[in-house]
């Protein structure tokens, strides 16, 4: 039998919303605690109705285990992991005055999911138990006295406040030329001259609406890989772009046909066709006699925790940037947000997104790429599209980011 569900005691205005645990005749109020990065709960109130126990592990990972069910965090880092599961999360655990905070989506998201017996009723904000407890939370308020409000140095799985530079990166340059096309055509494209040409419409455009932008390469020159993504990380950028040019499998039934948009996040490819086109932008290092990291590039990705971090807020970029292409592009054919092991974005400790701007191999796309209105309403649509997904970021308890 479920046990009877209490609604969450708000506090007064200045105060927290609590979180209550109920077992039996015994019930327990926990404060949320509301930081800059978001909702927490101190471990040392919210784990012992809840009968979990929590061990830290130097110097940086926590343990919380609940029913029998191991969930390790490390802390900063938005990020769980259960089993051979990793779990994507909106902020991490942190450690103020010696106490650890677990993510308000312990209770929310992780226990639910894994812990069989829990359940979530988004309709009444509670996390309900079958047979036992209830734990119920209320909206959160402000901060209350003496809750911890300093943030981790890189606010994991974030853009940084304070500043809205953003990365632009054109693909391939110099002796990489990247894809050409169409198909059998004598007049050819090459990626290298697209992607520089719309990058820095694209600058411009992002400029425009109050947005700080740095070039990975503001003339046709080569760059490594890896390289684009460290010259993000090193000048603190919020977000990176990088944009391309598809080609068309040339083993498909008709590939002068192959037409359409798709953008990408970085994790691992889920289709052939998301690992061909991985392989095929991450070929370019070739041409530095840049040696390929062994094996598949997700490994590093998965046990480099730093990267897996941004998993979420990549794939909200992305899914912002392949709505604003619907916009504009005369194809119509929405490919969607896809996800692969890509180099460049491997590097880059940021929110990141590779945007597939149409098929160099046809010859309706690859007009309209080479022509200028085609390559302003790119860029315009991709600016417009950043600061949908800054201002949205804002919303849903972010820093004001900046722009117009």
């Amino acid at each position: 039998m479920i046990a009877g569900l209490l609604l969450a005691s708000l506090q007064v205005a200045g105060q927290v919303a609590a979180v209550t645990v109920h077992d039996g005749d015994r019930s327990v109020s926990v404060p949320v605690v509301f930081t800059r990065s978001g909702p927490l709960l101190r471990a040392t109130e919210i784990l012992p109705p809840l009968g979990g126990r929590l061990t830290r592990v130097p110097p940086d990972r926590v343990i919380v285990e609940v029913e029998g069910i191991r969930f390790e965090f490390t802390l900063g880092l938005p990020f769980a992991r259960v089993g051979e599961t990793a779990a994507p999360l909106a902020i991490g655990p942190l450690i103020r005055d010696g106490d650890v905070f677990l993510p308000f989506a312990t209770v929310s998201e992780l226990l639910p999911r894994f812990v069989k017996g829990f359940s979530w009723d988004s309709a009444r904000s509670a996390v309900v138990r079958v047979g036992a407890r209830v734990v119920s939370a209320g909206t959160v308020a402000t901060p209350r006295t003496g809750a911890p409000t300093s943030r981790t140095a890189a606010e994991p799985g974030r853009p940084r406040a304070g500043r809205t530079l953003v990365v632009v990166d054109a693909g391939h340059g110099g002796p990489d030329r990247g894809m050409s096309g169409p198909t059998g055509a004598r007049s050819r494209i090459y990626e290298a001259d697209i992607t520089l040409a719309i990058a820095k419409r694209l600058r411009a455009a992002l400029v425009a609406r109050g947005i700080d932008v740095h070039m990975t390469r503001m003339t046709d020159t080569l760059i490594a890989l890896r390289d684009r993504g460290r010259i993000a990380n090193e000048k603190e950028a919020v977000l990176f772009l990088s944009i391309h040019v598809n080609a068309a499998n040339p083993r498909w039934r008709n590939p002068r046909s192959a037409r359409g948009f798709e953008t990408y996040f970085l994790s691992d490819a889920k289709t052939e066709d998301e690992r061909r086109v991985a392989e095929m932008e991450n070929e370019a290092d070739r041409f530095l006699d840049v040696d390929a990291q062994p094996g598949d590039p997700l490994l590093f990705l998965l046990s480099d925790m730093k990267q897996n971090e941004y998993l979420r807020e990549s794939s909200e970029l992305a899914s912002a940037v392949q709505a604003g292409l619907k916009t504009v592009h005369p194809s119509g054919v929405d490919r969607g947000v896809k996800q692969a092991g890509f180099a460049v974005l491997l590097a880059a400790h940021m929110p990141a997104a590779l945007v597939e701007v149409g098929f160099g191999t046809n010859a309706s796309d690859a007009a309209w790429l080479k022509s200028a209105t085609g390559q302003q309403q790119l860029a315009d649509a991709i600016a417009k599209s950043t600061q949908r997904y800054l201002d949205d970021y804002a919303r849903r308890g972010g820093a004001n980011l900046g722009g117009r």
